[in-house]
């Protein structure tokens, strides 16, 4: 958050500071705020029964005043994709009294007049990522655009592009002790996400900690 400080003026002034108070007052209410915040991976526009309804309640986005985004259900939205698989929708259960393991981010990844939304779904113990989502508008409901179901998936949005992480573990390694991680950026083009960048990091760990699950850059599907 962003305060604003005063400045004490003599009273000769003090018909020029209320002006300019009543300027930083209307810059401020016109700031927005936004929060946020591979396995089956499925990269590019859904068809038409991967539509699915959001809860009409507009929160301003990161692209100003002029802009909103739809503060969607996530949940909702996750149960009645047909993209998302049955393993996932039955895993996503409240952690405590209405409280769900989700986060949700908004940002104009794919170049809509709407922003998108980005939907992370985690387990409840540890928080670890089970699957990943990107919703598109398309008039009052949304599309799903990209799908990500692997263990310790999790997406987050970086400059208008979609940035996946995903941990690389040794063979038989706990949850808890990833060897390193990969991550991948996409970029919006032609209707579908592209991959960007690819990154790989390792992590330090003592020789002979067992043997390395291979993994191969993801496959940019043009």
């Amino acid at each position: 958050m962003r305060g604003l400080r005063g400045r004490a003026g003599n009273s000769s002034l003090a018909a020029s500071g209320a002006a300019v108070a009543g300027l930083a007052a209307v810059g401020l209410f016109t700031v927005a705020c936004s929060s946020g915040g591979t396995g089956v991976k499925d990269e590019g526009a859904a068809h038409a029964d991967a539509v699915a309804k959001a809860t009409p309640s507009p929160v301003p986005s990161a692209g100003g005043a002029a802009q909103f985004a739809t503060s969607v259900d996530a949940v909702e939205l996750i149960k009645s994709d047909p993209k998302v698989s049955e393993r996932v929708k039955a895993d996503l259960k409240p952690c405590g009294r209405d409280s769900y393991p989700v986060d949700t981010s908004y940002s104009n990844l794919t170049g809509g007049t709407s922003p998108d939304v980005v939907v992370n779904v985690m387990t409840c113990g540890d928080a670890v990522g089970m699957g990943t989502y990107v919703y598109r508008a398309n008039g009052e409901k949304y599309e799903n655009v990209y799908a990500a179901e692997e263990p310790t998936v999790y997406s987050a949005i970086d400059r208008g592009d979609l940035v996946v992480t995903k941990q690389v573990y040794a063979k038989g390694a706990p949850v808890a002790e990833p060897f390193g991680e990969e991550i991948t950026t996409y970029h919006w083009s032609g209707g579908k996400f592209v991959q960007l960048h690819w990154v790989r990091n390792e992590f330090n760990r003592a020789v002979g900690d067992g043997e390395v699950v291979a993994t191969d850059p993801p496959k940019n599907e043009n």
